[in-house]
């Protein structure tokens, strides 16, 4: 590589920087005058114009002139993410369910669709089919035709994100899926696909949309048929090296306990979640979500044996939350999923039981908060995935994706 060249390179290294500072402000941050780009992003006010020119030209960002407010002076230009033209589709695969979204750059929920499924119907195949037909209805409810830039899939099960197969999913019964490679044939798109734990996702969101903006160290811990959890430390989502990381569910808490769907003994999941909580409340194990809001409505009525199920429940979840406060010193915990429907009978007694378990230096100024996006968690998290190409190279992507750009 010859002198001459190196600045041109770290020029337009630096460039694509830039561009990506912007259209993430506006993604993440909303509607902006050129004013504030330059306050948020900190760049110079020459630099932000133009910028954004480009940003426009890619059909990236629209600029309006902002209607009056009544003071001196013309209003300053409005810049927005281009929602309309820029949308990804998030889908997300649970245990009795499936869900879908049609989602705008600028994070807007353009379409969305939540589909139940018999616990029986889980297999690949039965899987790839209702995705796709959900994604066609996502479709037929949007007012122009989808050219997704970008799918994002949220799956509960552990994600080989480097070759978008789900390694192992055990309250499905899968194993070595190529789940990613399985859509992009199905759905024909063109658009790059993106596989990604459920928890994992949900930590993403609720940092992004949710409850956690701004704070960069934050535990996620979801349960409903098994137990999920993402971890976000500094301000980046551990994932490890294969994106099995955060699995908390097969920690093991109880060498004495009972046997895993996972094959192990004991796993954190067989002692929290709805299936231990109706084993605890003397419901059904199979009564699923109809059967836990009966507990819930049980204890709200002062049932002593739903509240002693919610007290057992809330014990065994501060056992494993201990460990994880410990070793991760986060500043929040979030319960999503189940756990956030039980939070109002939860957490008092999880409070408790954690300043046994957890060092006082990490569980003093913790804050243990419920989900801000509930059930949508994982699925806002996937569009955050299926946008990720494009935040990080902006131009770079729209090229991909076959537009006409300015030379």
């Amino acid at each position: 590589m010859t002198a001459d060249r190196r600045p041109g390179l770290r020029s337009e290294s630096v460039r694509q920087a830039n561009l990506t500072s912007i259209l993430r402000d506006l993604h993440l941050g909303g509607a902006a005058s050129r004013s504030e780009l330059v306050a948020r992003t900190g760049l110079t006010r020459s630099s932000v114009g133009a910028l954004v020119g480009e940003l426009v030209q890619a059909g990236l960002a629209v600029e309006e002139r902002a209607i009056s407010d009544g003071s001196p002076g013309r209003p300053s230009p409005v810049i927005t993410a281009d929602t309309v033209g820029n949308v990804v589709v998030a889908l997300e695969v649970a245990v009795d369910f499936i869900a879908g979204a049609l989602v705008g750059l600028g994070g807007t929920v353009l379409a969305t669709r939540r589909v139940d499924r018999h616990r029986d119907r889980g297999s690949v195949d039965e899987t790839v089919r209702d995705l796709v037909d959900l994604t066609r209805q996502l479709e037929r409810m949007h007012d122009r035709p989808v050219e997704p830039i970008g799918v994002g899939v949220a799956v509960v099960g552990l994600v080989r994100r480097s070759e978008n197969v789900v390694a192992i999913a055990p309250n499905l019964g899968w194993r070595d899926v190529p789940l990613g490679d399985l859509l992009v044939d199905a759905l024909a798109y063109g658009a790059p696909i993106t596989l990604a734990n459920d928890a994992d996702l949900a930590a993403l969101a609720e940092t992004r949309r949710g409850v956690a903006i701004g704070i960069d160290d934050v535990v996620f811990v979801s349960g409903e048929v098994g137990v999920g959890g993402g971890i976000v430390s500094g301000g980046r989502s551990i994932i490890g090296r294969a994106g099995f990381a955060g699995e908390v569910g097969h920690m093991s808490v109880n060498p004495d306990g009972h046997r895993c769907r996972c094959g192990s003994r004991g796993c954190w999941e067989t002692e929290v979640g709805e299936g231990s909580l109706l084993r605890r409340a003397d419901r059904p194990a199979d009564a699923g979500r109809a059967g836990v809001e009966a507990v819930l409505a049980d204890a709200a009525a002062g049932d002593a044996g739903a509240l002693r199920a919610l007290a057992e429940e809330a014990r065994w979840l501060a056992v494993g939350l201990g460990g994880l406060v410990n070793v991760f010193n986060p500043q929040m915990v979030v319960f999503g999923g189940f756990f956030g429907r039980l939070y109002p009978f939860i957490i008092d007694n999880v409070r408790d039981e954690l300043r046994q378990r957890a060092l006082d230096v990490t569980a003093s100024e913790l804050l243990i908060v419920p989900s801000a996006l509930g059930l949508d968690g994982p699925l806002v998290g996937a569009a955050e995935l299926a946008f990720e190409h494009l935040l990080a190279d902006p131009l770079g992507a729209m090229l991909a994706h076959h537009r006409d750009l300015p030379a």
